[in-house]
């Protein structure tokens, strides 16, 4: 069996094949697959995170990275699934309607995908009422809402009253963020988490659901 620790060093280095090769031959030998994800995935992107705030690695180091975790997440999940492991939490992504920009959006589904959430993405020009049915249809705990352009924030407020029309909005947390976006903004339409960077929406995550749990 190729030594598993290697497969923290492939997502590091964002070798995707080696990554899902490692991944294959570990789980073909009987390695539990959470610990895959656990000791070598996610210490990896931590470190990957790390490496982004520090200006050590840049967006496209960061998305190589997240590919590679990818190529081994698609062996591990549908064994998690099939034995009934839970994520940290399913999280509904988009960028709001009206908005075409995905760069961030892709970078926080990518962070969080490598901290342990199970991650939905709806794409860009995301409407309040998908948010809503992904929210009732995949039983996602946050919707993280993205905007890169002044004129779409409202877009965020405008999810945030559906949510509450549709009798939902004690059932999920809201996570947004964006170029334009504050904490001030955040308070304002009554979000339960922003972060400045990719690297933070995990921790931010982690948070809201620990309040709510």
């Amino acid at each position: 069996m190729e030594d598993v620790k290697a497969l923290y060093e492939a997502v590091l280095n964002g070798d995707a094949t080696a990554s899902r090769s490692i991944t294959e031959q570990a789980l073909k030998s009987g390695t539990d697959p959470m610990r895959l994800v656990n000791e070598y995935m996610v210490p990896a992107m931590d470190e990957v995170g790390r490496r982004f705030q520090e200006n050590e690695y840049f967006v496209p180091e960061l998305l190589i990275s997240a590919r590679a975790m990818k190529a081994s997440l698609e062996l591990i999940r549908p064994l998690l699934t099939a034995r009934g492991d839970e994520p940290l939490g399913r999280v509904a992504i988009g960028t709001v309607k009206g908005d075409l920009h995905d760069i961030g959006k892709n970078l926080v589904a990518a962070m969080l995908e490598g901290g342990g959430f199970e991650v939905i993405d709806l794409g860009v020009n995301v409407t309040p009422e998908q948010f809503i049915a992904t929210v009732n249809a995949k039983k996602a705990h946050i919707i993280a809402m993205s905007a890169l352009l002044t004129t779409t924030m409202p877009a965020m407020k405008t999810t945030m009253d559906a949510l509450k029309q549709a009798g939902m909005r004690d059932k999920v947390k809201v996570l947004i963020g964006g170029a334009p976006i504050t904490q001030k903004y955040a308070d304002e339409i009554g979000a339960d988490g922003f972060s400045e960077t990719a690297v933070g929406a995990v921790s931010v995550a982690k948070k809201v659901l620990a309040k709510a749990a």
